[in-house]
């Protein structure tokens, strides 16, 4: 998976674009662009990958992202059907370069300004996302218009959603270092159950691992090997409580060398021997 600026092709007749995309996998790779995005999973389950954020994604993910905030859905392995979306790229400027700055506009402009940290929306959207899937189908220019302002601004009324990237530290990078740092997680997000090499790190970002190590540390506030390291034991708790492999099973599939380490790295960032977080969470549930 090599992470890349995508340019988002124009919309012919329009001035948002809105594709159904079905895939067995989806293949979009960890990428960003100055678009902002509204992405509804009608089908497929995985992994979701939003700046520094991984969580678990199913049917019904609906989240919407502001500009470059790199991210992809990355199906699971043993997907047994076609992944389907719905996905809506739009500028800020869609409709004028003032349209969200008039007094009308005020709570559909908070909403743009809160998805630069990505959000997730929850509880009972099945109305929203009934009104994107007839988007997708709509034909008439005026009315998809319409019914798109009629999405924002319902979306802008739900005070039911997730912050998926709480320290958003790409917005406020150059082109340059976003494109550097995002090649750079990108790598982190492909190998992070396998061999990590700082080195190799170093030479994507095209630095010297001396200034490398400064250089990712300054701007993700975390050293190369913990933020690797989050990755992994994010992976593990979810495999903790959605799996039935045992401890060690998973710690190596979360890309741990040794049972000792994961152990030792789950508990200093979780506070809970991977066992016991697993019991706690069945007990929970149970």
């Amino acid at each position: 998976m090599k992470p890349a600026f995508e340019s988002v092709k124009s919309a012919v007749n329009s001035s948002f674009l809105v594709r159904k995309f079905s895939e067995k996998k989806f293949s979009a790779p960890y990428h960003f662009h100055p678009e902002y995005e509204l992405t509804y999973i009608l089908t497929g389950s995985g992994k979701r990958y939003v700046g520094n954020s991984m969580q678990d994604y199913s049917s019904g993910d609906l989240v919407l992202l502001g500009t470059n905030l790199p991210h992809c859905w990355k199906t699971e392995d043993e997907a047994m059907r076609n992944s389907i979306s719905v996905v809506i790229h739009f500028n800020r400027d869609f409709l004028g370069t003032d349209f969200f700055e008039k007094p009308e506009m005020a709570v559909l402009l908070q909403l743009l300004d809160n998805s630069n940290y990505g959000l997730q929306f929850t509880g009972d959207n099945n109305e929203i996302k009934k009104n994107i899937i007839s988007l997708s189908a709509e034909k008439n220019s005026f009315k998809r218009m319409i019914s798109f302002l009629e999405i924002l601004y319902e979306l802008s009324c739900n005070r039911k959603f997730v912050i998926l990237n709480k320290q958003n530290y790409y917005s406020t990078l150059s082109k340059n270092d976003k494109q550097r740092i995002n090649e750079v997680i990108g790598y982190i997000v492909d190998n992070f159950q396998n061999s990590i090499s700082l080195k190799e790190a170093a030479s994507i970002a095209n630095m010297t691992t001396h200034a490398f190590c400064k250089y990712f540390k300054r701007i993700t506030r975390k050293t190369f090997m913990e933020a690797v390291n989050d990755y992994r034991i994010d992976f593990a708790t979810r495999q903790l409580t959605t799996t039935n492999k045992t401890v060690s099973e998973i710690g190596f599939e979360s890309g741990f060398n040794e049972v000792s380490n994961f152990h030792k790295k789950f508990k200093r960032k979780v506070r809970y021997s991977p066992l016991i977080y697993r019991n706690m969470f069945l007990k929970k549930m149970g």
